[in-house]
């Protein structure tokens, strides 16, 4: 019996696949469990098995093409079995342009035949007609004489139903479509279009695509508001320096990022207001703290999650974070390492950014935004000196995190930060 091959769901927010490439040829003989092809999901590329044994009689989707999940892509049976009413994708790809709907028809003018009588016709009125049929390259079907009348007569061609060969519109056309007042447009104001060797369209990759559709459900729908908070940074330096001088024999460095997320696992637990999640009809708090860390990838963006984070230690954090981003960066992550986040943490200060408010990833009700380190002049009891300082913003998703509840998991975060000890406690 023929297996159909479809285009699976491979992420929990995959709605459509792109199809990297085929392991398999037609003709091939297939097992239950082999590796058919690669799909790249909105999250990474994952493979697809087949789910029958016999020939892959089929493939309806070329490499590069996408398809919507559930879609047939291929045919697996047996060598002589008949899969002529099995249809699937076109093999062009889902992102080729879909055949256009028929225009609705367009007023035009009726051809008008000779009239038999030697008297005079009224002249016809205008009906509903399909439009003048349009050859390749955009251009109406018409005589030439038909276009140079038109052109004297001031009358849109496009309008004009053809009563030659083909429907080609021809002089009498053109003659009773001005007597019925059909016009052309006034002359566009002329555009400035660029060349060709000025720009490059670039395909949407399934990662954008899913970036941009979940952000229009975050800062539209989702009332934000922000908190920033200005922490001194010295003791963490200091605290880092001695950490790495201790691992140092070790080969092991960590970073200030580790620490900070380390911290921000031990605020999320004082807070659990904060460590939540919307949800219609209700509002889940957790006990225990995910955090996803964005992390930049060659087509947008992404955060694995470090689940359980306050369990964790600060080297073990720190480890996690960058083998989790170094298969995010070749989209080798598995779904489970990518979701489930109750609260999530996007750092810039690496790249120079000194403030920024970064977009919260629902369900999450709360996203840090961290800044860069500056040497920044601060007045400590009466004088001022120069200080390492960092900003971080959180925005807050105001259904699930008020003002003062925000503030407060601030305060303690800050604690934390400019006495690095507490973050043992």
């Amino acid at each position: 019996m023929a297996t159909k091959v479809h285009m699976e769901a491979l992420s929990p927010t995959m709605e459509e696949g792109q199809l990297v490439q085929w392991l398999r040829a037609e003709g091939d003989s297939i097992a239950t469990g082999d590796v058919l092809a690669e799909i790249e999901t909105d999250k990474a590329t994952m493979e697809l098995v087949a789910r029958g044994e016999g020939v892959l009689r089929k493939i309806f989707l070329d490499a590069g093409g996408t398809a919507e999940v559930g879609a047939v892509i291929g045919v697996i049976a047996a060598a002589d079995e008949d899969i002529s009413g099995i249809e699937g994708v076109s093999g062009g790809g889902g992102d080729a342009p879909a055949a256009a709907e028929p225009a609705a028809p367009v007023a035009a003018v009726a051809a008008v035949a000779p009239p038999a009588e030697p008297e005079p016709a009224a002249p016809a009125a205008p009906v509903v007609a399909a439009p003048a049929p349009v050859a390749a390259g955009g251009r109406v079907k018409a005589s030439p004489l038909a276009r140079r009348l038109a052109e004297e007569m001031g009358v849109d061609l496009s309008l004009v139903a053809g009563s030659g060969p083909g429907g080609r519109v021809v002089k009498r056309d053109i003659e009773a479509a001005k007597a019925a007042g059909v016009s052309a447009p006034a002359p566009a104001a002329p555009t400035w279009t660029p060349d060709e060797d000025e720009f490059e369209d670039v395909q949407t990759s399934q990662m954008r695509k899913t970036i941009a559709k979940r952000l229009i459900t975050s800062i539209g729908p989702v009332p934000t508001f922000y908190l920033t908070v200005d922490i001194d940074m010295g003791r963490v330096m200091e605290a880092r320096k001695s950490i790495n001088t201790m691992l140092e024999k070790d080969g092991i460095k960590v970073s200030i990022n580790d620490i900070v997320l380390k911290a921000v696992a031990g605020a999320l637990r004082q807070h659990p207001n904060c460590n939540a999640q919307w949800h219609d009809g209700f509002i889940r708090r957790f006990n225990s703290v995910h955090i996803g860390v964005a992390v930049a990838v060659d087509d947008g963006l992404i955060t694995p999650v470090v689940k359980n984070a306050h369990l964790k230690g600060i080297t073990q954090i720190g480890a996690e974070v960058r083998e989790l981003a170094g298969r995010a960066r070749d989209k080798k992550l598995m779904p489970d390492e990518y979701t489930g986040a109750t609260f999530s943490v996007s750092n810039l200060g690496m790249f120079g950014i000194h403030e920024f408010t970064a977009i919260i990833n629902p369900p999450e009700a709360g996203i840090l935004a961290i800044g860069g380190i500056e040497q920044t002049p601060v007045v400590i009891e009466g004088e001022v000196v120069v200080r390492p300082r960092m900003r971080i913003t959180m925005s807050c998703d105001h259904r699930v995190i008020d003002g003062a509840q925000g503030s407060r998991f601030l305060q303690t975060l800050s604690g934390m930060l400019e006495e690095p000890t507490a973050i043992l406690l």
